[in-house]
């Protein structure tokens, strides 16, 4: 029986519960439109402050806040398991890959962000130039479930780092990791300058709508379309991740112990609810027995619960369960082998691993993201039709590449934001690479440095610095300088 719950309101406090035996986990406060208003007014106020720090201030107390969760690290993982019911291992993957970016983020925002004298053309000699990113003010984010740590502190810790304060909107389903972070932060930092809003979805539509000069969203297409919509009454610049329909191309010359283990991880982590797990594997045909039989044997040793010694976890949300069930059923509906669990699978609030074969490539389970246990593997002629198959969905997050010679031109063909090559969705874990997606999957992108200038504008100088040389802008040009100009313009171009 599934004893989840959605969360739900009661006498005007957001209540969470564990996804595997509905035990409560958490209640907080529900903000109503005044309360957001009021945040966003004093995370502006208090933006001043923290931008006058500079990057050194910033850089010293953030790496506090990171210290100060490293050393509540056990806490940090009973509060991310209690609402998601992720496994000991899950939690501790996805602290460990937050924790790389509050570490990054802090000490290169200097480096990406900080004045630097660019180049300044011939003409204008008489000037210097200079260009540097300055911070947008507030920044919202409205994070998802399925990492509650990690995918916000890729928007939270870069806006902070490049001088922002920001509004926190955690999903309603993990209200207590969010809070959690925002209140180890106040702790160090000594002012709240990241200030946490519960509720449900009317409240994350309160905050796009609200006085906020940046938006950072992750979540399902159809509500970041919404979220875009929102923001563009006020044209407020938004970060988008919108998920994924993940894909893994496996050549006939890749190595299968390595691919079929790393295929198995990505499919499975979390019980498949990541954004850039593998939901699709496309197997050259000359290699597609041995691999399918090397990944049934790794997912079929999976153990699913919420003990301790559990690798996967139950589904967080309860609706999702209803998801699953669909896309395994329309693929066996459809022909597909199963090679690996199948409609029985699926026992609420717990799916276990689910491997589907030559699945028809307009079914759902190959079309629609599924946010589960289930991967799909189908057989292919040869890489260039995986590849082609890859990049037929309007998705384009992530993706995989298990191959030897065809390895790099298969990554640079994958219609998305970010490849793997011989590995899982190891681009998450690299602080210094962006992440986000193309098409369906969003726009912009968070991490790395790319993540630091999405949380600041560029603001660029021209500043004279000796007596006008060429008088270029100037009503006083003569003829002279006309031809030092067509002197300078025509340098190095030869006569016909």
């Amino acid at each position: 029986m599934n004893t989840a719950t959605a969360p739900t309101i009661d006498e005007g406090f957001l209540v969470s519960t564990h996804p595997g035996t509905g035990a409560e986990v958490g209640r907080h406060a529900v903000a109503d439109e005044r309360a957001v208003n009021t945040a966003v007014a004093e995370a502006r106020e208090l933006q001043k402050w923290w931008a006058n720090l500079g990057f050194a201030g910033r850089r010293r107390l953030l790496l506090a806040c990171r210290a100060e969760m490293a050393r509540r690290v056990r806490e940090l993982v009973a509060v991310i398991r209690a609402e998601t019911g992720k496994s000991v291992s899950d939690a501790f993957t996805e602290i460990a890959t937050s924790f790389e970016h509050l570490k990054w983020a802090p000490k290169h925002a200097r480096r990406v962000l900080g004045p630097r004298r660019v180049p300044t053309p011939l003409d204008l000699m008489d000037h210097a130039s200079y260009l540097e990113y300055r911070p947008y003010g507030v920044v919202a984010v409205i994070g998802p479930w399925n990492y509650p740590l990690h995918t916000p502190m890729g928007s939270i810790i870069y806006a902070l780092a490049a001088g922002n304060t920001v509004v926190f909107k955690p999903s309603e389903y993990t209200p207590s990791v969010g809070q959690w972070i925002a209140d180890v932060i106040a702790d160090v930092v000594g002012r709240p300058i990241v200030t946490v809003v519960h509720g449900l979805g009317d409240v994350g539509g309160m905050l796009c709508s609200a006085d906020v000069d940046k938006i950072a969203f992750t979540g399902s297409v159809a509500t970041a379309k919404k979220v875009a919509k929102a923001a563009a009454e006020r044209l407020t610049p938004v970060l988008i991740e919108g998920g994924g329909k993940d894909a893994a191309i496996v050549d006939a010359d890749a190595n299968l112990d390595t691919a079929a283990d790393y295929v198995v991880w990505a499919a499975f982590t979390n019980a498949g609810q990541s954004c850039t797990g593998i939901e699709r594997a496309y197997v050259v045909e000359s290699v597609a027995e041995e691999f399918i039989k090397r990944v049934v044997a790794g997912a079929a040793a999976i153990r699913v619960g919420d003990g301790d010694d559990a690798h996967i976890g139950p589904i967080t949300m309860p609706r999702q369960v209803d998801v699953i069930a669909r896309h395994i059923q329309a693929a066996v509906d459809g022909g597909a082998e199963v090679a690996l669990g199948g409609p029985e699978a699926v026992r609420p609030p717990y799916v276990d691993p689910t491997i589907l074969v030559d699945v028809p490539e307009d079914n759902p389970a190959v079309t629609e993201e599924t946010f589960g246990p289930v991967l799909v593997i189908n057989r292919v002629r040869d890489a260039d039709e995986a590849l082609r198959r890859t990049n037929a969905l309007g998705y384009g997050l992530g993706g995989a590449v298990f191959a030897r010679r065809s390895a790099v031109r298969l990554a640079r063909g994958m219609l998305s934001g970010m490849t793997s090559i011989n590995s899982g969705f190891a681009f998450a874990a690299v602080p210094s690479l962006p992440f986000g997606g193309v098409g369906d999957s969003g726009y912009g992108r968070a991490h790395g440095a790319d993540g630091l200038r999405e949380f600041a504008f560029a603001k660029a100088i021209a500043k004279r610095r000796l007596p006008q040389v060429i008088p270029l802008m100037s009503m006083k040009r003569k003829d002279v300088h006309n031809r030092i100009i067509e002197k300078i313009v025509t340098l190095g171009v030869r006569k016909r």
